[in-house]
């Protein structure tokens, strides 16, 4: 039996990237027929139809609504296909993406969702910044995410059509919306494969704000599920021991083959410091009752 299918990008303001992200697919080959594309653009400054035109396999369409998830919604409705496949806009599939998920998906019948490996895509290899050092290690750990958090990233991930529809459409900006519809899915039952062959390449975020409001966003939502004075008092705990957790990283981060040398690996670990330290006050603050909401305009440093 052959299988359709449709890639699914969300957009915000990343013309230069999207163009990359549109080459890379087009250099998977059999574009006629075998898979096809939709860009859902969510409110940029200006709409990407100058890239769009250069793909004769991509419908471009906008959602009103902030947030990626409802952009990829909008971008599931608007395609026919039994496969579904997600990607972002600044990502680059490597080769085989599309074959490895039109393979896996129908040879593993008991899987109803798959996501792949995360390569960071370093501005200069031999100079990398502290976050894409950073990044490099803890950034994208989607075989962490599918295996023991039971969630794929958004970013890079594929489902059968008939699956995402029992499950319903990815949340709004409010929540993380990937972790929200792993979790509801593996709550019905629904098997999450981790693929490493599905592998794609992203850069690292710019600036540490980038990183802190994605970790807004998670923190957030894992808050909302604090019902109790014990459920507080773990919440704590937690937020202690993120103080000192650094120091048992140290192994990780020197036996990493995604770095590679002693610069890059101090960096690694002086942008993880920082990054735990944030993640620890952001749940102080939450317990003190204040928040720190990502805002719509920024989606896609978040994710």
């Amino acid at each position: 039996m052959t299988h359709s299918l449709t890639v699914i990008i969300p957009h915000l303001n990343s013309p230069d990237g999207l163009s990359r992200c549109l080459d890379a697919l087009a250099e998977q080959g059999g574009t006629e027929g075998r898979f096809a594309v939709v860009v859902v653009d969510n409110g940029s400054r200006e709409m990407p139809e100058s890239v769009c035109a250069q793909f004769g396999f991509v419908t471009l369409t906008s959602e009103s609504t902030p947030g990626p998830g409802p952009a990829r919604n909008l971008g599931v409705r608007l395609s026919s296909s039994d496969i579904l496949a997600f990607i972002d806009c600044d990502c680059i599939a490597q080769p085989g993406w599309i074959d490895t998920i039109l393979d896996y998906l129908p040879a593993h019948p008991e899987t109803g969702a798959i996501g792949g490996d995360v390569r960071i895509a370093f501005s200069d290899p031999d100079s990398l910044t502290g976050i894409e050092a950073y990044e490099a290690i803890y950034g994208y750990r989607f075989k962490l995410y599918i295996e023991q958090h039971h969630y794929t990233g958004s970013g890079n991930m594929a489902v059968w059509r008939s699956v995402f529809e029992k499950v319903g459409g990815f949340g709004g900006i409010d929540i993380a919306e990937d972790r929200d519809w792993g979790h509801r899915a593996t709550a019905m039952g629904i098997r999450i494969d981790y693929v490493p062959d599905m592998r794609i390449a992203t850069p690292a975020r710019e600036t540490f704000q980038q990183l802190a409001r994605k970790w807004d966003r998670h923190i957030e939502h894992d808050f909302e599920k604090i019902d109790s004075g014990v459920a507080r008092f773990r919440w704590a705990v937690r937020a202690a021991a993120l103080v000192v957790s650094p120091v048992l990283e140290v192994p990780r981060v020197l036996r990493s083959d995604r770095v590679h040398g002693a610069r890059s690996r101090w960096l690694a670990f002086r942008c993880l410091t920082r990054i735990r330290l944030y993640r620890a006050g952001g749940m102080i603050r939450l317990l003190s009752g204040k928040t720190q909401r990502a805002t719509s305009e920024t989606w896609r440093s978040d994710i």
